[in-house]
């Protein structure tokens, strides 16, 4: 065997050694990261360890039915916290998720006081859910509203036509699973669909209608499906005043009694693990460990969350999406 041999030969032992040590490594690393994941989210509760604490959570995103969030907020309802403040920043979502996210938020305002602040957006299903605290506060330039309720589904007939494709269905009815979207909708299933939407609009009104005192003028004004912006929504009676979390624990303290001095602490409304943000930290240091760093950094920056939240979306729709030009 000549010395060249040797040396390829030697190499490659090197290498294999070498992935072996940096899976070994990357274990490692996820193990570590799952315990303190453990230890920072100890069974989905929160930082919430002292009494009379404020106690702040997050609503962002899309919102969908969450039974864990519900028990999360029954947690807090029951801790040792003085008052919660909401953050919200999120378009909407599902008609009944928000609703059910309502619900929770409304049992917790019978507890503690309850102040949202609209950090960016609170659309359709995000002004769901802040109509149930005890009062709203918004940015100048935040956006409010979109009072409405959407109902969507691709039609693909024309397509289907094209290319020679026909789907052959038997059913007990002819509105069972109408429409479909692999044929034209039939006036009587558009007509169902308009029955749906209509009265979880009206529910939708009611609501802004009660919880706001609003008058019905007013309501025709901002029940049309618009955003505003906090400056308007402060004359519309969507919002209470303009401000941020500083406000909140001002008004706290002016109307609810809390002390100046109360600390604001964070309260986890995820389960443990419940976000994967660590499994994602952890799978992007395995990547880099084996030497896919490019790969790494796509999927520590990207995840799977857009994938995940369009296809969690089912059902008529509380959600604001702005146009968007090709």
């Amino acid at each position: 065997m000549t010395f060249e041999s040797d040396v390829i030969i030697d190499r490659r032992r090197m290498r294999r050694k070498l992935s072996f040590w940096r899976v070994i490594a990357a274990l490692v690393a996820i193990v570590a990261i799952a315990g303190l994941a453990v230890l920072a989210t100890p069974g989905g509760r929160s930082a919430i360890t002292g009494s009379g604490e404020i106690a702040r959570i997050k609503i962002d995103g899309l919102i969908r039915s969450d039974q864990a969030r519900v028990e999360a907020l029954e947690r807090l309802e029951k801790s040792s916290a003085a008052a919660v403040i909401v953050h919200i920043n999120s378009p909407g979502g599902t008609t009944a998720g928000s609703e059910q996210l309502y619900d929770a938020l409304t049992r917790l305002r019978a507890k503690k006081p309850v102040v949202v602040v609209v950090e960016g957006l609170a659309a359709s299903g995000g002004y769901i859910a802040a109509l149930a605290a005890d009062r709203i506060i918004a940015q100048q330039s935040s956006l409010v509203g979109s009072i409405g309720v959407l109902f969507q589904i691709p039609n693909v007939y024309e397509l289907l036509k094209t290319v020679g494709v026909k789907i052959e269905e038997v059913k007990s009815s002819p509105l069972k699973a109408a429409p479909n979207g692999y044929e034209p909708t039939s006036p009587e299933a558009r007509a169902a669909l308009d029955a749906l939407v209509k009265d979880s609009y009206a529910w939708f009104r009611d609501l802004v209608k009660t919880r706001r005192a609003m008058d019905e003028e007013t309501l025709q004004t901002v029940a049309d499906g618009r955003v505003f912006t906090g400056r308007q929504a402060v004359g519309l009676k969507l919002i209470d005043q303009l401000g941020d979390e500083k406000a909140a624990v001002a008004w706290l303290v002016a109307e609810k009694k809390i002390k100046p001095d109360t600390p604001v602490k964070n309260f986890n409304l995820n389960p443990r693990f419940g976000d994967m943000t660590f499994l994602r930290a952890s799978a992007a240091m395995a990547l880099d460990a084996l030497g896919l760093g490019a790969i790494a950094r796509q999927f520590e920056q990207t995840g799977l969350v857009s994938s995940a939240d369009r296809l969690g979306l089912e059902g008529m729709l509380a959600l604001w999406r702005p146009a968007t030009t090709n």
